[in-house]
C-alpha cells in the first residue's frame, strides 16, 4: 500500500485529540498534517495523541470519549492500553431525542433479487432441508442422514442448496423450564420454519428434557411432508433411525426442489450485522460502509439487524437516542444492565478489557471497539428491540439481544428471520452459516490480499483512500443483492457454516 508521506494519519473529527496510524510508523516520522513527531513506533491502525493529554483527561475519537489517560500523555506519544483507562462517566441518554424516520422509495422504486416465494408469503435467498436434534444425543444419527445427501447424491436436485445437519451441545442436563430452555426451543424452532429452509427433520433421542413433544407444543410447530420427525429410542436405535431419516429426506427431495428463483423486492431482505476480529480500522472503512449499506437497505423497505449487545456497552446513549420511542430505547437500555449484571466481577471485554487479537489490531478497550462496533448501524432510527432467537417482524433498523461471540449471535439472528449475515473484519475471521451465507467484509487491504479466498469486499479501499464510505456502502449493498439472488459467497463456496450452529447456551447445568 502506497501512502503519500503526507497522509500517513487519518483524523476522524476536529475535536479528536488523536490520529489513527493510516500505515506502520517509526519513531521519529513527522506527521505534516498534525504538526507533530512520533514519538514511539506505531503499529498500522493504532492511535497518536495529537496534543498534551494531562492524566484523567477524556480520549476523544470520532468526538466521543473511548477512554481517560492513564498518565501525562504527550503530542506524538503512542496510545493504547498502556495509558488509556477504562471508567465510569455521566451519560444522556436522550431517549429518541435524534430519532428520524427513513424515507422509503415507492415499492417501484425498490431494489430487486431473485428469492424464492415461499407459501406463507416470506422470500427465502436459499433452499435448504435441515436436519435437527434435540439434544446432543441425536448428533451422530443427524450428522451421518444429512452427510449421506452429498453432491453426487443430490444431482438430481439442482434447486436443493444441501442438506445440512445442526448440531448443538444442548438438550438435557439444563433446566426444565424458564428461559434457558426458551432460548433452545425459540433458536430451534426458528430455524426449521426459516425462509431458507424447504424442509426439516427433527431427531429425538426420546428422554431429554428438550422432549421432542414439549418443543413442537411450545413452539406451534406442525409435522407434514416437509418437516417429519424420528425418535432413536421409538425406532429401534441408531442404525433403523439413520436408515429411517435418509428415507424422510428422500420423501422431501422432489417436492424441495419444485421451486424457481423470480424477482423480489429488497424489502423481504432481512440482514444480520456481524463484527469479529475487528482491528483499528473496522470502525474506519468496514462498519461504517456497512452501516452505510444498511441505511440503503433501509430505504428499499429491508431490515437490518444489530446485535452483540456486549459490545455496544459505553456507547448505548448514542443508540438510545435514536430510538422509535423512548420504551424502545428503555428496552435496549434493560439489556445493557442485565449484561453489566451478568458479567459482574468476571473477566470479560464489557468490564473493559478486549481480546488480544482486537489489541494487536489497535483497539484498546471495550468502548473503543463498542464506538466501531455501533458504526454498522448506519444513520437511520432503531425500530424496536428482540430478545435473542425472537422472530424480527419490523422492517428498518432493529436490535436484537445477543452475546458478542460472533457464532452464537449470528445463530439469535437467523432464528430471528435474517436471511443474510454482513460480517466485518480487520484481522481476518473466517466464519461462515448456514442456512443464510454469510458476506465477508475487510477492514483493510493487507488482509484482503493475505485472505482473498475468504473475503468478499475489500473495505480498505477506504483507508488506501481511493474509495468512499459512500462508494463502498454501495458496493456491498449490490453484492447483497447478487448473493441473495443466488450467487454463493466466499465462506458459502468453502462449505464454510456447519459447525457454527451455536445456540446460546444460558443457565445452570446438572
Amino acid at each position: 500500500m502506497n501512502v503519500p508521506a503526507t497522509n500517513t494519519t487519518i483524523r476522524l473529527d476536529k475535536a479528536d485529540n488523536i490520529v489513527v496510524a493510516r500505515v506502520d510508523l517509526t519513531a521519529g516520522t513527522q506527521v505534516v498534517s498534525e504538526q507533530l513527531t512520533i514519538r514511539q513506533d506505531v503499529p498500522l491502525g493504532h492511535k497518536i495523541a495529537t496534543r498534551r493529554i494531562g492524566a484523567g483527561e477524556a480520549i476523544l475519537k470520532y468526538n466521543t470519549l473511548i477512554g481517560f489517560a492513564a498518565s501525562d500523555i504527550e503530542p506524538g506519544d503512542w496510545l493504547h492500553t498502556h495509558n488509556i483507562k477504562v471508567d465510569t462517566f455521566e451519560k444522556d441518554y436522550a431517549f429518541s431525542s435524534r430519532y428520524q424516520a427513513t424515507p422509503l422509495l415507492p415499492p417501484h422504486k425498490r431494489a430487486k433479487f431473485k428469492g424464492i416465494k415461499r407459501a406463507d408469503g416470506r422470500i427465502g435467498t436459499r433452499n435448504y432441508i435441515g436436519v435437527f436434534i434435540t439434544v446432543n444425543c441425536s448428533a451422530t444419527v443427524a450428522r451421518r442422514i444429512a452427510n449421506y445427501f452429498d453432491e453426487e447424491r443430490l444431482e438430481g436436485y439442482p434447486n436443493v442448496d444441501g442438506v445440512i445437519p445442526f448440531i448443538h451441545d444442548q438438550g438435557c442436563g439444563m433446566e426444565m423450564s424458564g428461559e434457558p430452555m426458551d432460548l433452545l426451543r425459540r433458536t430451534l424452532a426458528g430455524y426449521i420454519r426459516h425462509p431458507n429452509m424447504v424442509g426439516a427433520l427433527v431427531c429425538a433421542l426420546g428422554c431429554e428434557r428438550n422432549n421432542l413433544a414439549a418443543l413442537f407444543k411450545q413452539t406451534s410447530l406442525e409435522t407434514g411432508k416437509l418437516l417429519k420427525t424420528l425418535s432413536l429410542q421409538s425406532v429401534g436405535g441408531t442404525a433403523e433411525a439413520i436408515a429411517l431419516g435418509k428415507d424422510y429426506i428422500r420423501e422431501m427431495l422432489a417436492e424441495a426442489n419444485d421451486i424457481r428463483r423470480e424477482p423480489c423486492s429488497a424489502e423481504h431482505l432481512k440482514i444480520g450485522m456481524q463484527c469479529g476480529g475487528s482491528d483499528g480500522f473496522s470502525g474506519l472503512s468496514a462498519n461504517p460502509a456497512l452501516g452505510r449499506a444498511m441505511d440503503i437497505l433501509v430505504q428499499h423497505g429491508g431490515t437490518a439487524i444489530l446485535s452483540e449487545t456486549s459490545e455496544l456497552y459505553g456507547v448505548e446513549h448514542t443508540l438510545t437516542a435514536r430510538a422509535r420511542t423512548p420504551e424502545v430505547g428503555q428496552k435496549f437500555l434493560d439489556r445493557i444492565n442485565w449484561w453489566l449484571d451478568y458479567n459482574k466481577n468476571r473477566d470479560t471485554q464489557i468490564n473493559g478489557q478486549v481480546s488480544p487479537g482486537n489489541q494487536s489490531g489497535g483497539l484498546a478497550n471495550v468502548i473503543e471497539k463498542s464506538l466501531g462496533g455501533a458504526t454498522k448501524s448506519g444513520s437511520t432510527g432503531i425500530n424496536e428491540v428482540y430478545r435473542y432467537a425472537e422472530a424480527v417482524e419490523a422492517n428498518g433498523l432493529v436490535i436484537m439481544d445477543t452475546p458478542g461471540f460472533d457464532p452464537v449471535s449470528a445463530t439469535g439472528q437467523i432464528a430471528g428471520g435474517a436471511n443474510l449475515i454482513c460480517f466485518t473484519t480487520g484481522r481476518g475471521s473466517c466464519f461462515g452459516s448456514y442456512p443464510s451465507p454469510t458476506i465477508k467484509l475487510a477492514s483493510n487491504t493487507p488482509l484482503f490480499s493475505r485472505m482473498r479466498g475468504d473475503m468478499d469486499i475489500n473495505c480498505g479501499t477506504i483507508i488506501d483512500g481511493i474509495a468512499t464510505i459512500d462508494d463502498v456502502g454501495q458496493e456491498i449493498f449490490s453484492e447483497i443483492l447478487e448473493i441473495a439472488s443466488g450467487k454463493a459467497s466466499k465462506s458459502e463456496a468453502l462449505g464454510v457454516g456447519e459447525e457454527e450452529f451455536i445456540p446460546w447456551q444460558i443457565g445452570v447445568l446438572s
